[in-house]
């Protein structure tokens, strides 16, 4: 007997389709889903499940799926689902951090996303190997792993102004930024990543000289006022320069090669110093205005610094003298050095002889002061006019050079003892005697405004009025002039007889006894009486 087949319902059909179709979606979504990770915040600001997007290079490769808070309740934990093709961007190092608006000294960044809102920004790494779980970054880092550039490193005795972001400049011009910074282990100095962007990681030699540009250089010289700044952004949130001095070396330095970082350019620019040679001052005044780092200067040049200041106790006069140590770089004096005698034994013993012959001809040390308002102090080597002998001695370390008092202290000194004169002067008796004699003049002068000024208001007025009188007497008009120029005339008629009676006389002597003679004549000095 034989079974009937047994036919595939119709009904069937459709559900199998249905199963096949979601078979092939899930498939399909399942060969097409990237990885699920994890990344911790210490806050949500920014996060929205499921709106939140994860971008690489301004591309969406991700988007937050859930935002969780952590089960100790210290930060919450964002969960990401990538797409397949973003799988290559999960390395160990990867770094993730939130992109919000943010103003800082360094700028103004995310402004984009004002509009757009906030989201997750991806840096891969550079190492092998895949993560599930990161911890993301409150601020975005300084350094992207594929932005071409080189990175060096910076030590510094003080930050200042300087932070993470601080540009760095080249003649003025921004070429890379401070990435991080560190204090060593032993608090000494700071250590700075510095990044610089290609091309101009090349002017990075290896002779290259940097300074910090922060701030506003102000000088005040015999050509003026001078202000220098690289730029607006340095007075605000500090910088750093650099540049190659003229003569060094320019070979181009290689990643993390070290540097120094020097308070302003001149210090960085300045010719290297060469050995130092420490001495010791020791001065019995106060050395109030003096400080580590002020400068020590001979003929006007600088050519070391203060290293120490302490106290010594002289037991036999009960007196504190300061003891100032001081570093000099001899090769500061330039080409002179080259002509300065030379000596045997070692740079200690070469240089004691050599200051013992200086201190003979007396050399000396001064504390000086470099500014009247501010009061500082700074050391003054110089030759000192008819200095007395000193002992020196030459086997003493530290070298001991010898000491003067400084100009303020002399001065000082001189208004002490003028001060001193003048409290031995009788002040008081001298103001007694002076306000006596004050008294008698006023008296004199009362007496002479009342009884010697109006006499001789008086005597003037007479005087005046006689005046007054030889003038009239003395007019054209007046009879008197008349009277006197007849009788000038009448004194000219007989002077003219006398001198006519002596002619005739000299000629004729014996007219006095005889009488006139017929023949005497008028001389020729005699003329006509002018007629009236």
């Amino acid at each position: 007997m034989v079974s009937p087949r047994r036919r595939l319902s119709v009904m069937w059909i459709v559900p199998t389709l249905a199963a096949l179709i979601g078979l092939s979606m899930l498939v399909h979504a399942w060969s097409s889903e990237g990885p699920t990770i994890t990344i911790a915040f210490k806050t949500a600001e920014g996060l929205e499940a499921g709106k939140t997007p994860v971008k690489y290079k301004a591309v969406t490769v991700g988007t937050v799926t859930a935002v969780d808070l952590s089960k100790d309740g210290s930060h919450v934990v964002a969960s990401v689902a990538l797409m397949k093709n973003a799988a290559s961007l999960l390395r160990t190092d990867t770094r993730f951090w939130v992109v919000r608006p943010r103003i800082g000294m360094g700028g103004v960044s995310g402004i984009d996303t004002l509009l757009s809102g906030s989201y997750i920004a991806v840096d891969r790494g550079v190492e092998r190997g895949f993560a599930k779980a990161y911890t993301g970054l409150e601020m975005p880092p300084t350094i992207i792993h594929d932005v071409p550039g080189t990175s060096f490193t910076i030590y510094a005795d003080d930050l200042g102004s300087l932070d993470i972001g601080s540009p760095v400049y080249y003649r003025h011009m921004q070429v890379g930024h401070i990435a991080s910074y560190r204090l060593d282990a032993d608090g000494r100095r700071f250590n700075l990543q510095i990044f610089v962007n290609a091309p101009y990681d090349r002017l990075v030699t290896k002779g290259a000289r940097f300074w910090n540009a922060s701030g506003i250089d102000v000088s005040l010289g015999a050509d003026g006022l001078k202000l220098n700044t690289q730029s607006l952004a340095t007075v605000m949130a500090g910088g750093i320069a650099f540049a190659t001095p003229t003569g060094g070396v320019s070979t181009p330095a290689s990643a993390q090669t070290t540097y120094a970082l020097a308070k302003d350019e001149a210090a960085a620019m300045a010719p290297s110093d060469g050995p130092a040679q420490f001495l010791q001052l020791r001065f019995e005044n106060s050395l109030r205005g003096l400080s580590v780092g002020a400068p020590v200067q001979f003929a006007g040049m600088d050519i070391g610094h203060v290293t120490s200041i302490d106290l010594d106790y002289n037991a036999a006069a009960h007196r504190f003298p300061t003891l100032v140590g001081i570093e000099i770089f001899p090769s500061r004096l330039g080409g002179v050095t080259t002509r300065l005698p030379t000596y045997q034994g070692d740079q200690e013993q070469q240089a004691a002889q050599f200051l013992a012959s200086l201190v003979a001809h007396g050399l000396r040390a001064q504390a000086r002061a470099g500014n009247l308002l501010t009061g500082q102090l700074y050391i003054a080597i110089d030759f000192v006019p008819n200095a007395p002998p000193i002992a020196f001695d030459m086997q003493a370390r530290p070298i001991v050079l010898p000491t003067v008092n400084g100009s303020f202290d002399q001065m000082q000194e001189q208004i002490a003892s003028i001060v001193a004169k003048v409290n031995k002067m009788p002040l008081e008796s001298i103001g007694r005697h002076l306000d006596a004699s004050l008294g008698e003049l006023n008296g004199t002068l009362g007496q002479i405004n009342g009884e010697l000024l109006p006499a001789t208001t008086r005597t003037m007025q007479t005087l005046q009025r006689t005046l007054g009188t030889v003038q009239g007497t003395f007019a054209d008009d007046a009879p008197l002039p008349q009277h006197i120029t007849e009788t000038l005339l009448e004194v000219q008629r007989t002077a003219r007889s006398l001198r006519t009676l002596t002619d005739l006389l000299g000629r004729h002597p014996e007219s006095l006894l005889l009488g006139t003679p017929n023949d005497a004549k008028p001389t020729a000095n005699t003329k006509e009486e002018p007629t009236h």
